[in-house]
């Protein structure tokens, strides 16, 4: 599987050198630029590594990967900051970084700390997705959700663990189609309603609570109900 990387950086132009950077290596890099956004994309407990900004607009960095790890996020972070005086390395460590890197910073370096951290591995690395009642083995499968198993084809099963992959976020039919029909969408083709639908009726035959909702306009969200959605069980 592709590794995980989630880049938390308010900065424009260090934000677009590490994503060029680690795309360029072949790390798969999304990127939340500020407190509330990366709030969103650590709902997802399943990074292989996590670039965490101190100073950021709404939550800090250290009050975010403090919530993180007390929501159980076992993924590696690695800690982006101005302060370098020891008494702010050690609050970062002990608020759960993994390693501390001080800016300015050459890429490099980042890089080299990014293999130790990925090498090292946390509950990202090893294959198991996990949201609510639903669980997903990648490696080994199978998928599950209140403890029972789920008969889904192998696109549906596709399918469920990018939705695992990033819970509360808004994805494109679009998105959903190049990553994981690995087509472009030309907007006529029902190919995706048809996996949705019959992937929440699956899912739905396990426990009835909805996780799949439809965002009229906009394309789907996979977690607690939002606003707007159609379709409510």
């Amino acid at each position: 599987m592709e590794t995980r990387i989630l880049v938390v950086e308010d900065d424009v132009e260090i934000a677009d050198s590490l994503i060029r950077g680690l795309s360029e290596e072949g790390y798969a890099v999304e990127h939340a630029p500020d407190g509330d956004t990366a709030r969103v994309a650590l709902l997802d407990l399943n990074w292989d590594l996590i670039i965490l900004d101190w100073w950021l607009p709404g939550p800090d960095g250290l009050v975010l990967l403090k919530r993180f790890r007390q929501s159980g996020g076992e993924s590696p972070v690695l800690f982006l900051t101005a302060r370098d005086a020891v008494s702010d390395r050690v609050r970062g460590l002990d608020g759960g970084a993994d390693d501390y890197l001080c800016k300015p910073f050459s890429f490099e370096e980042l890089l080299a700390r990014v293999r130790a951290l990925v090498r090292r591995g946390g509950h990202g690395a090893g294959g198991v997705l996990k949201y609510g009642d639903v669980r997903v083995d990648a490696i080994a499968g199978r998928a599950e959700r209140a403890g029972k198993a789920l008969d889904l084809t192998p696109k549906e099963q596709s399918l469920l663990v990018y939705f695992l992959r990033h819970p509360g976020q808004v994805l494109t039919r679009t998105r959903l189609y190049d990553h994981v029909w690995d087509e472009s969408f030309d907007g006529l083709s029902n190919t995706l309603e048809v996996h949705v639908k019959e992937l929440r009726r699956k899912l739905e035959a396990q426990n009835g609570v909805r996780l799949i909702h439809t965002l009229r306009g906009r394309g789907y969200l996979f977690g607690e109900s939002p606003r707007g959605s159609e379709g409510a069980p």
